[in-house]
């Protein structure tokens, strides 16, 4: 992995590694949900080479070869890449760095990316790397959740915080929470990256995510996240407590017989090389 000691990488890769185990049972609910329309939109069919890249547990691998494709799944986490090989020991799994791919130019039909941009310190460097590895007409396919505006959960968090934390706690710097939200910022990044912005699609798609518990949501991300969970670690024992109270109060909302269901919503961006 070459990060170049970037502060943020290794908070990430720390992050990560803490976690991994964690993935699977907790996030998975949700994100998986994303992965059939992005691996769709992306027109992913059997015969292709796809590269998965922060690639996690192996999903969106896992979703290719059902399709007959072909795939190889990237993650810089080694707990991350050690869980992908044992859920998918038929499939090709190895430890590298999104913004420093160790394959050849052209090597690839698709490349797909769900929700890892965010995780990276260069997102705009990931995707030139995408576009390097891809062939000549080749789609990359990426998701992003959707601002609070459009987004029930991020919107629940997003509130907490602004209301209740300290923010001012030396976390290092990461790209925007809600990276590429607006489609012609988004078309502007992945033109200077090497595709055809005219390609573009981008578009929002919502899943409801059944949470078994009111609290659910805010000790995921205390305990089984990354970003918010180094927030949360930070904080006095008061403003966590409120942080808590504030999510599990807007949470309620979302009852619906036993269990709260609550919208989640993502950009899901496709566009082709040059």
């Amino acid at each position: 992995m070459k990060s170049g000691g970037d502060d943020f990488t290794t908070f990430e890769h720390a992050g990560w590694q803490r976690v991994a185990e964690k993935y699977d049972s907790v996030w998975s609910s949700l994100t998986q949900q994303f992965i059939p329309h992005l691996v769709s939109a992306a027109q992913v069919s059997p015969g292709m080479s796809v590269l998965d890249v922060a690639c996690g547990p192996g999903y969106v691998s896992a979703l290719a070869k059902e399709l007959g494709a072909v795939p190889t799944g990237i993650d810089f986490s080694q707990n991350m890449v050690a869980i992908a090989k044992e859920m998918s020991s038929d499939i090709s799994f190895l430890q590298g760095d999104a913004q420093d791919l160790p394959f050849g130019d052209g090597s690839f039909d698709r490349v797909l990316i769900n929700f890892g941009l965010l995780h990276v310190a260069r997102p705009e460097k990931a995707c030139a790397e995408a576009c390097r590895v891809l062939k000549s007409g080749g789609r990359l396919g990426f998701t992003v959740w959707a601002g609070p505006e459009k987004n029930a959960g991020a919107r629940i968090v997003n509130d907490a915080i602004e209301a209740h934390a300290d923010l001012d706690i030396g976390l290092p710097e990461g790209p925007p929470h809600y990276l590429y939200g607006e489609r012609e910022e988004c078309r502007k990044v992945l033109e200077c990256a090497g595709f055809d912005g005219n390609s573009m699609s981008y578009q929002t798609h919502a899943v409801e995510w059944q949470l078994a518990t009111a609290a659910y949501f805010f000790e995921a991300e205390r305990d089984a996240g990354v970003r918010t969970a180094g927030l949360l670690a930070r904080q006095s024992p008061e403003n966590l407590e409120a942080i808590r109270i504030a999510i599990e109060n807007e949470i309620q909302r979302y009852a619906r017989g036993n269990e709260f269901i609550l919208p989640m919503a993502a950009h899901i961006v496709v566009v082709v090389k040059s």
